[in-house]
Order: structure tokens, then sequence, then C-alpha cells
């Protein structure tokens, strides 16, 4: 279903320490008007800032589904 799809970053199965450097290399690689859906076990509202902190204001972050077990994320490149 969902794993199978390259647009989702599921970062609940990476290593703590991984989870920051990998949604930061996802987001580079994106061109403008493009996204990937993150999908989390948390809410993860720290990385938007931190996102938001050293890319600037170049993305849009919707909120698919908030809890209480899943936060999906759209986070689209401007």
């Amino acid at each position: 279903m969902e794993a199978a799809n390259n647009n989702i970053l599921n970062v609940t199965v990476l290593e703590p320490r991984l989870k920051h450097p990998t949604i930061f290399a996802r987001f580079d690689e994106l061109q403008s008007g493009e996204h990937f859906i993150l999908l989390n076990d948390h809410d993860p509202k720290p990385m938007y800032f931190q996102l938001l902190g050293e890319r600037g204001d170049i993305f849009t972050w919707e909120y698919l589904e908030q809890g209480p077990q899943w936060w999906r994320i759209k986070i689209e490149k401007k």
C-alpha cells in the first residue's frame, strides 16, 4: 500500500539519528512544485520549524492526518 509508494517517507522505520537528515535530503531532492508525504508516529511539528529555519519559506506543510496513531504531512517545495 503506502509503503510501496516512493512518494511516502516513513520515518518510523529509521533510527532516530537518521530521521532529520533523511527528511532534509528528501526535501532537497524536490523540484519546485514537487512534494512527498511524511509519515510519522507523532506530530513532527519541531521538524517544521527546523525546516523553516534552515531552508526558509520555500515549502508548504499540510497535515493530511493528525493522530492519534499516524501523522501524515504533505511537504511541497514552492
